[in-house]
């Protein structure tokens, strides 16, 4: 690849190529509040903070985006998505001459697109956990490396519990000034380990009453469709509903350092986790997190640290699996495998029953904790930062001179 004469000095990103490299970034845009438009949102900042010549545009085919690899013609498009996304971040790139590099987030499993895959010259992965689920599927990933999420610190901060407004959301919740409050956020509750959740609250119930559990999840069919799981355990293991409180909806992304600043303790022991933006975000909001040893939240949580990593507890492995036309194949079919692949974890209850009792009854830990996780991502998930690295990558990868 071209571009230009440049010496690419060893260590660090080059400041000369700054000047030159051109990246378009295709994502949801413009933005919307969802983890994967924020994502790339964040990411097209962080280049232009950092001087990049770059240009966002969203993924799906559009007169926008022919324009965009047409007449602004990126040297590279780094695209944000699962590798369904593959031909629109992919293959729509490489058509128009552009290299394409995508920013892999977690789907489960990877069905289609190996060869494509295999054969890119660089591809980034929100996690080693992304990176190693391509490669268990039969994808080559020796040009793969791992680019975490970064985050705004003047967004996504601390904000006093003294503060009026986070007095009033406390209240507004029917969070009682002497209750705890833990909170789960998702597309799904129980996809972010909510269901575990109730059952290690109903073992803690049985010593400590003062909590209260905020689970906010979107309106969507998926949600929709546990929501009668998650009513049907909590009568089972009879919880007081009156101590779990749902939100639905979506909100804004700015709303989010204060929804994660009323709360005491954030818990998403995940069911499948590429990466857990908001679990990093609750640290950065001075929140320790309670999570699962598995998957993304072993890059970004600190067991001990700024939070805690539950054991698996039990997995989910699927010997066949069906795959769609909206997949990339030509019509609908199940797919056997030659080895049962893990598709879920689930948290090992004990595990949470002690972690979330120790951060609900030690003031202390809960504190120390949250303040380790904000100084945690302040030096690690910043998004300037995150898209120094990507730049850094590039040219190491790509083998600039």
């Amino acid at each position: 690849m071209a571009f230009g004469n440049i010496f690419l000095k060893a260590g660090g990103y080059n400041q000369e190529l700054i000047k030159i490299m051109k990246i378009a970034v295709l994502h949801a845009y413009p933005p919307e509040p969802d983890g994967l438009s924020i994502q790339g949102y964040l990411l097209y900042r962080g280049l232009k903070k950092i001087g990049i010549d770059c240009m966002p545009c969203h993924y799906n085919p559009s007169f926008q985006k022919q324009w965009v690899l047409s007449a602004y013609k990126p040297d590279v498009a780094i695209g944000i998505g699962s590798w369904t996304y593959t031909p629109n971040i992919v293959t729509s790139p490489q058509n128009n001459g552009v290299t394409p590099i995508p920013w892999f987030v977690a789907n489960g499993w990877v069905a289609n697109y190996h060869k494509i895959l295999s054969e890119l010259p660089l591809g980034f992965t929100t996690s080693q956990w992304v990176k190693d689920t391509f490669k268990r599927d039969g994808v080559d990933v020796k040009n793969y490396k791992v680019l975490p999420i970064g985050f705004d610190p003047e967004e996504i901060k601390p904000i006093p519990r003294t503060d009026p407004k986070i007095v009033c959301l406390r209240e507004m919740l029917g969070v009682q000034p002497h209750e705890k409050m833990i909170l789960t956020v998702g597309g799904d509750a129980t996809s972010k380990g909510a269901q575990e959740m109730f059952k290690a609250l109903a073992e803690i119930d049985k010593d400590f009453k003062d909590w209260k559990y905020v689970i906010k999840a979107s309106e969507s069919e998926c949600a929709e469709g546990h929501n009668e799981e998650e009513d049907n355990l909590i009568d089972e293991l009879e919880l007081d509903r009156g101590k779990i409180v749902r939100l639905s909806g979506m909100y804004s992304h700015d709303f989010m350092a204060y929804l994660l600043s009323a709360c005491d303790i954030y818990a998403a022991p995940s069911r499948l986790e590429g990466f857990g933006m908001i679990q990093m975000e609750a640290n950065a909001c001075g929140r320790p997190v309670i999570s699962i040893n598995v998957g993304g939240p072993v890059d970004t949580i600190v067991h001990g640290r700024t939070g805690f990593l539950a054991e698996v507890g039990e997995t989910v492995k699927l010997h066949e699996e069906f795959a769609y036309e909206w997949m990339g194949f030509d019509a609908d079919y199940k797919i056997k495998f030659d080895k049962p692949k893990v598709f879920a974890y689930r948290a090992s209850i004990p595990d949470l029953v002690k972690y979330t009792k120790q951060l609900l009854t030690d003031d202390k830990l809960r504190e120390e904790m949250g303040q380790n996780g904000y100084e945690h991502a302040m030096q690690n998930f910043q998004y300037p930062d995150v898209a120094k690295k990507a730049v850094g990558m590039i040219q190491e990868t790509l083998g600039i001179e």
